[in-house]
């Protein structure tokens, strides 16, 4: 199902290896942001429709403390978002997309790093200091993958509920409490694992992946700045004295 996909990502390719002079590196970082900019429109209602959500966080909790039942609850939070024109469900098929594509861009990368040669022209699979069919045993691109994907994680970090809602007794109040630390936890817990995970699974691929990782997260977190600011990386950067409030 993938193979039309796959044909044209390895055309693209081959046409931007001969059109900066053999050089591998550069052809990947252009056809990352290229897969990046065809996705845009995709991607750009849900970032719009996260903003808008953000937003709306303080109607959110009026409406969480006017209203007891569940029901009525959520019946509330649906005409809110139709009002501002919300759809919750926006970011589901440019989540999709993506995947398929990063999918594709893996299947197609691996194959294009192992070629001995390009219509012809002997492959340089060197690009700055790296030999992009190999690991970086230098350990600077993995600790760069793993760099960019903690602040685009922090920037994208939408925060648990800091609040219970409706407590009945001091048993369910106690209890959701509790439920709140437990997520709380496991979220920040995640923020930081996953670049680390992305550090360790990158010792052992090859550059040239690596490369693609790091322009796509770069631009994920330029395209996230420009929309919807700093989010969860502000914090971290107050508390550091980097900015200033």
């Amino acid at each position: 199902m993938l193979a039309p996909l796959n044909n044209l990502l390895y055309q693209s390719l081959v046409f931007f290896y001969h059109l900066f002079g053999g050089n591998l590196g550069l052809p990947i970082i252009a056809i990352t942001l290229i897969t990046k900019l065809v996705l845009l429109p995709l991607v750009l209602p849900s970032m719009k429709s996260a903003k808008k959500m953000q937003d709306l966080k303080p109607h959110l909790d009026k409406l969480k403390s006017k209203h007891t039942d569940k029901k009525d609850l959520q019946t509330a939070q649906m005409a809110l978002y139709k009002e501002h024109g919300i759809n919750p469900a926006a970011g589901c098929l440019p989540q999709i997309v993506q995947i398929i594509i990063l999918i594709a861009l893996y299947g197609v990368f691996i194959d294009f790093i192992k070629q001995p040669s390009i219509g012809g022209v002997v492959v340089n699979p060197h690009f700055l200091y790296l030999d992009l069919t190999k690991p970086d045993h230098t350990y600077i691109m993995p600790v760069l993958a793993g760099l960019t994907q903690l602040i685009f994680s922090l920037m994208m970090q939408s925060g648990v509920e800091s609040h219970v809602v409706n407590p009945k007794n001091k048993e369910e109040k106690k209890k959701e409490e509790d439920n709140l630390e437990m997520a709380a936890s496991m979220q920040q817990q995640m923020i930081y694992m996953m670049p680390l995970m992305t550090v360790l699974i990158s010792l052992n691929f090859q550059s040239g992946l690596i490369l693609y990782w790091v322009a796509s997260t770069v631009f994920s977190i330029i395209q996230q700045y420009y929309f919807s600011g700093l989010g969860g990386l502000k914090p971290v950067l107050l508390k550091l004295k980097i900015i200033k409030q």
